[in-house]
This record gives structure tokens, sequence and C-alpha cells, in this order.
């Protein structure tokens, strides 16, 4: 079954993720690349449901039930020019990033080859992620 794509160019607009709601002072919104976030958290242990063994991203095909709607949810709102959270990332025990809030956001606009999106991070790592910034 194919699924129906995104219109080039799209425009990406981002809200606070409310994951942070009450703790704003402790975070950071930053614009970061895409494709170094994605290669470090290939390591997480939750990277299997949208990663394939070879490190390229699922398609929608190929992704749980559950993961596909996920995606599709994120695809419509930007079809309809909604704004989406920011994904909440962090570094996990082996310094890898982990995505905390927003992982079918960040991924699914990965897919999409959006290559600069906005995050929320940990004031405390923030010089953790200066290599990823854009």
């Amino acid at each position: 079954m194919a699924l129906p794509s995104l219109p080039p160019h799209v425009a990406v607009n981002f809200i606070t993720n409310p994951a942070i709601k009450g703790r704003e002072d402790k975070f950071i919104t930053l614009q970061i690349a895409i494709e170094p976030i994605v290669k470090s958290w290939r390591k997480s242990l939750f990277a299997h449901e949208w990663i394939k063994p070879d490190g390229t991203l699922k398609s929608a095909e190929e992704l749980s039930d559950s993961n596909r709607a996920k995606r599709l949810r994120v695809e419509d709102r930007l079809r309809k020019g909604e704004a989406l959270e920011c994904p909440v990332l962090g570094l996990g025990v082996t310094d890898d990033v982990e995505i905390g809030s927003g992982r079918d956001i960040l991924l699914t606009l990965a897919d999409h080859k959006i290559s600069v999106i906005e995050v929320h991070i940990p004031k405390s790592h923030e010089r953790d992620f200066h290599s990823f910034l854009r």
C-alpha cells in the first residue's frame, strides 16, 4: 500500500513541547542537524522500532501499526500546516543521543529529508550538543 507523501519544501513550525511544562527554565531550544542525531540515536535500545539493521530509517510500511499511525499523524499535521512539538533530546549513559519525547516527529522529518529542526535539550547538555548545532 503506497502512503501519501508530503509536498516538496513543506514548512515546519515548532512549538514548546508540553513534556517540559513547568521546567522550561531547565531547557534550551536549539536548531540541530537531524542526520547526526539519528546516527547517534541508532545505538538506542528503541532504535530498532524505527531504524533497520543497516542503519536506514524504516519506511512507513515497515513500521509497526502503532508507529505507522504516529508517523501518519505527524505527516497529516504537516500537510495542514500545524505546528509540531519540539522533540526533547538528551544524552544516554553511553553519551549517545536519546529522544525523550517527539521521536515520531524527529524521525518522520528525517525520513522526509528535513535537515534541520528545533529541539529542546537540558541546559546541562548544551556543550555536549555543540557538534549537532546548525
